[in-house]
């Protein structure tokens, strides 16, 4: 079941998307029908890359009687690489946070050679950031900020990752209605 949702929010997430897109130079890329999107632009010679998926409005904290749940905040996971025309990169594997300063959070940081270790499934994630040197962890948030990842850029994957949900929910009922008709 799906968590009621007051249109309100929605016209405040369509505003702040709206203005986001209207003030970055990323550019978004997403398909209807496809969980995935993805927001990109290329900075001194390397592809920038943000990817996310939608989330859902429900509410795992909610009883089962269908009493509401906690209001408690719900990451996105996000992934930004930064790529070289090489193929060589890194990849930072990230959730949103609340807060005004630091809205995100860095789990792991994988590193790559060339495209086909980046996409191998096997090849190794890093260490856990918190385990890494204060001084790189520093290195890595200087890296991303120059990247442009700062609380607008996680606002906006948090407001499309639910607006995404909502467009393809829309979607989804209206292809089970045009298929119950036929």
């Amino acid at each position: 079941m799906l968590q009621s949702i007051d249109t309100e929010d929605l016209e405040d997430s369509a505003e702040e998307i709206k203005k986001f897109i209207d003030s970055t130079d990323f550019k978004l890329v997403e398909a209807e029908g496809d969980v995935n999107m993805h927001l990109e632009r290329e900075i001194d010679g390397k592809l920038v890359k943000v990817e996310w998926q939608l989330t859902s409005p429900f509410d795992p904290t909610a009883d089962v009687e269908g009493e509401e749940g906690g209001q408690e905040y719900e990451a996105t996971d996000f992934c930004i690489t930064l790529e070289n025309k090489s193929g060589a990169g890194v990849s930072f594997y990230c959730s949103t946070q609340t807060g005004e300063d630091h809205r995100y959070v860095i789990g792991n940081v994988k590193s790559f050679a060339s495209k086909e270790e980046k996409d191998s499934v096997s090849s190794y994630n890093g260490p856990e950031f918190e385990d890494v040197d204060e001084k790189l962890q520093e290195s890595f948030d200087e890296l991303l900020a120059e990247a442009g990842v700062n609380a607008e850029l996680c606002d906006f994957i948090d407001a499309m990752a639910l607006d995404k949900e909502q467009r393809e929910y829309l979607r989804w009922l209206e292809n089970v209605k045009d298929f119950m008709e036929k």
